[in-house]
């Protein structure tokens, strides 16, 4: 059984910085792709960054780009989200999910992704 859980979130003022890192395990984590997705309050959820199965292709959502890193650790089975300048319109539960063996191109629409975490909070005070 695939499991992933995130960790990380929680409240920080706007400009500051959180590092999100989501566990999985039930499956080879090194041959898949690893997103990020986010779903504020009354809004659909949206992409926000992948990296591919190898580590060497991060790929993220204009809103985000410049001020997210997205990595992982294949030894550790983990990805992680590097979030800095929050601004409170990153307000919003975070997911990450796994899917796409092997994949070349980046993966950004949700139904590629096979697995998805619990989701975390993530609340930007202004």
């Amino acid at each position: 059984q695939v499991q992933l859980v995130e960790s990380g979130g929680g409240l920080v003022q706007a400009g500051g910085s959180l590092r999100l890192s989501c566990i999985a395990s039930g499956r080879t984590f090194s041959r898949y792709a690893m997103g990020w997705f986010r779903q504020a309050p009354g809004k659909e959820r949206e992409f926000v960054a992948t990296i591919n199965w190898s580590g060497v292709r991060p790929y993220y959502a204009d809103s985000v780009k410049g001020r997210f890193t997205i990595s992982r650790d294949n030894a550790k089975n983990t990805v992680y989200l590097q979030m800095n300048s929050l601004q409170p319109e990153d307000t919003a539960v975070y997911y990450c999910a796994t899917g796409g063996f092997q994949n070349s191109a980046p993966i950004v629409a949700e139904y590629e992704y096979d697995y998805w975490g619990q989701g975390i909070q993530v609340t930007v005070s202004s």
